[in-house]
């Protein structure tokens, strides 16, 4: 049963408002990022705690916020779209990730480099959340590896430590061939962890 009311574009344009309301010097995550994020920390073997996934989303570096500045609205609307992925990814359901191609360059969709760019930002918050709760990165095991380099084939994996099987699984794999198919697997990569994480299906 769905119960998380999914967010709209209204919802999105009001949280992209929200998010850019975040006082300087702190740095929240953008809108692909933290949906990325959301799904990294929901993949965790154990559930992580509000209180310890919310600093990043205000702050990348978890700088606290300013005690004046009332952040209730950003973090409800960001409990929904976390409700939202828990549901689809407990259920092992296709779900949407915010990944926006390039405005500059439309006709690119099935360009290697153009593809890989539109995906960063939602790979990046996932491995944010990777190594902020690090239990999956510190298994090597091919249940863990396959899909982890579906993520970070568009990162580069140099400050991560004894690699060398993520490496060589990432040099293996194809290029996607289109947006489309990075995109898919994205909601793959999720899934696959989420098993390897053996959270309960429903």
């Amino acid at each position: 049963m769905i119960t998380a009311q999914p967010l709209d574009e209204r919802d999105l344009a009001a949280l992209q408002a929200l998010l850019d309301e975040v006082p300087a010097p702190l740095e929240p995550l953008d809108l692909s990022a933290l949906d990325g994020y959301l799904c990294g920390v929901l993949v965790q073997p154990r559930a992580v705690a509000e209180s310890a996934w919310w600093p990043r989303v205000v702050d990348i570096d978890t700088r606290p916020l300013p005690a004046r500045f009332d952040a209730s609205a950003l973090q409800a609307i960001v409990r929904r779209r976390h409700r939202e992925l828990a549901e689809a990814i407990a259920a092992r359901r296709w779900f949407d990730p915010w990944v926006f191609a390039s405005q500059a360059e439309p006709d690119d969709d099935d360009d290697e480099d153009a593809v890989s760019a539109a995906v960063q930002p939602w790979a990046f918050g996932f491995s944010v959340a990777l190594e902020a709760f690090a239990t999956l990165l510190e298994r090597d095991d091919d249940e863990v590896t396959a899909p982890l380099a579906l993520l970070y084939r568009h990162l580069g994996i140099d400050h991560l430590e004894e690699a060398d099987a993520l490496q060589a699984e990432i040099e293996a794999l194809e290029p996607p061939p289109s947006l489309e198919a990075a995109v898919e697997e994205l909601v793959r990569a999720t899934l696959l962890l989420a098993d390897a994480a053996g959270l309960a299906r429903r």
